[in-house]
């Protein structure tokens, strides 16, 4: 036992409550191979066997000297017999967990630990040696997240934006939102410095919609409209693309921060070799695509269309398209105008067949043809 009495501690300094469970600072006033008594302002020393300073089997006096200063937790109080048994083993994690978590907080620096609870529609609770940092919902993603569980027994990494030990209940706040934006800022960054309109570059679908797909570029997302989606016509872009399919993809354009995509590559122009393919005089068998009230259009290959007016679909006259062809129906028809700077193809299929008998009466008037 040390040979300070309970007077020269009383009139050194105050006497502090303690209970059960306190953390404090203790300072060595004798040790012994297999105990350590410290002051720590109370009425009755602390006592730390060698069992709660360290989990090796450790002779005391190797490792501690007088006036020493040590965190320690009061075990149990005992002032019938004037006993606190403290232990440091028990504190040590806490301790530097907290000076990790200090460093992390003054100095700005991300933090990693693995995810030890997710709190229901509250956050997530994560753990850095032995400290536990909470999370608010809000603070986890740059983007709303209905569900946490994903996150469970996971290593993420966040800041610190909070972090207060005083008072009665501690407060350490995670924010892994402003990190990933950092790095989404950072990413996009690299991007813009290294991409330019006419690049073709790999990206993954993020999102579809009904007018087109976000690509995620790896640092910013570019729009792939519907129209840029194929040479031909693509009525719903979802029933093309799946979330998480990658693809190359062309910069068509970049405004700011906005950039616009196409699969529409200049060399796979189906426009290239038309003029070779469907020259004026060839014969095309084909399939209506659709039809408009002044004809129907043919798709001759994904990316080029050829108008049948509906005064170039028989002899006799027809007031709509639709009264004498449908949509899916095969037919044969003539090249009979080719336009190569407008991209325009004109068919007949009147021309195909033998000119009528003359009756002696002046031929119906037809009607102009329009592009």
């Amino acid at each position: 036992m040390s040979e300070l009495s309970f007077k020269d501690l009383f009139e050194s300094e105050p006497l502090k409550a303690i209970k059960n469970g306190d953390v404090l600072e203790g300072k060595v006033i004798d040790v012994k191979p297999d105990q350590a008594y410290l002051n720590i302002g109370y009425k009755s020393e602390g006592i730390l066997t060698k069992e709660e300073y360290s989990k090796q089997d450790v002779d005391l006096t190797t490792v501690l000297n007088l006036d020493d200063k040590l965190m320690v937790k009061v075990l149990r109080i005992n002032d019938v017999e004037g006993i606190v048994t403290v232990s440091h083993k028990r504190v040590a994690p806490v301790i530097k967990g907290n000076q990790t978590l200090e460093d992390a907080y003054n100095n700005g620096t991300p933090l990693k630990a693995a995810v030890s609870e997710v709190i229901s529609n509250g956050g997530l609770k994560a753990d850095v040696e032995g400290t536990p940092v909470f999370i608010p919902a809000s603070l986890v993603s740059d983007s709303y997240e209905k569900d946490l569980s994903k996150y469970e027994g996971q290593e993420i990494e966040f800041y610190l934006t909070e972090y207060q030990l005083d008072g009665r209940k501690p407060r350490i706040i995670g924010n892994r939102k402003k990190l990933l934006q950092e790095q989404k800022a950072s990413a996009a960054e690299e991007l813009f410095s290294r991409v330019q309109v006419g690049d073709i570059v790999e990206g993954t679908v993020k999102n579809i919609t009904d007018f087109g797909a976000f690509i995620d570029l790896g640092g910013a997302d570019g729009l792939l409209h519907i129209s840029e989606m194929s040479w031909g016509r693509v009525e719903n872009p979802k029933k093309v693309f799946e979330v998480g399919q990658t693809m190359r993809v062309l910069i068509k354009e970049i405004n700011g921060e906005k950039i616009a995509l196409s699969l529409k590559f200049p060399n796979e122009n189906p426009w290239i070799l038309a003029e070779q393919k469907y020259a004026v005089g060839t014969i095309i068998k084909d399939k209506i695509a659709r039809m408009t009230d002044f004809g129907a259009f043919v798709e001759l290959e994904p990316g080029i269309d050829a108008l049948l007016h509906v005064s170039q679909i028989s002899h006799a006259h027809i007031v709509k398209p639709s009264a004498a062809l449908k949509i899916g129906q095969e037919i044969e028809a003539k090249v009979v105008t080719f336009n190569a700077a407008d991209q325009r193809i004109s068919l007949s299929m009147k021309a195909l067949e033998p000119e009528p008998e003359q009756t002696g009466e002046a031929p119906a008037e037809e009607a102009p043809v329009e592009e």
